[in-house]
């Protein structure tokens, strides 16, 4: 299994995610508002931006513009904040 040996790997080891993955659209489903869009502070607390789905980093700008066809609603929005004291 191809994951595997991913997982194991420190995230700025991840690879970029590009345009196989990636595609440009001008609507609010971007990476940037996508459940599995993550950053972390990098070396020298540079952010790193990460996609929990794919595996892979995004380039500084793409979580703006792009998103893939696993993008899905935020969790929060879906369900409303703090849906388990609800």
């Amino acid at each position: 299994m191809a994951l595997a040996p991913r997982l194991e790997n420190p995230i700025e080891e991840w690879p970029y995610l590009d345009s196989e993955v990636l595609v440009k659209t001008r609507s609010r489903k971007v990476c940037m508002t996508c459940h599995w869009f993550r950053h972390h502070a990098g070396v020298n607390c540079i952010p790193v931006l990460t996609c929990q789905l794919h595996q892979g980093l995004i380039a500084h700008g793409e979580h703006l513009t792009s998103r893939c066809q696993g993008w899905t609603d935020d969790m929060t929005r879906q369900q409303g904040w703090a849906p388990e004291v609800a």
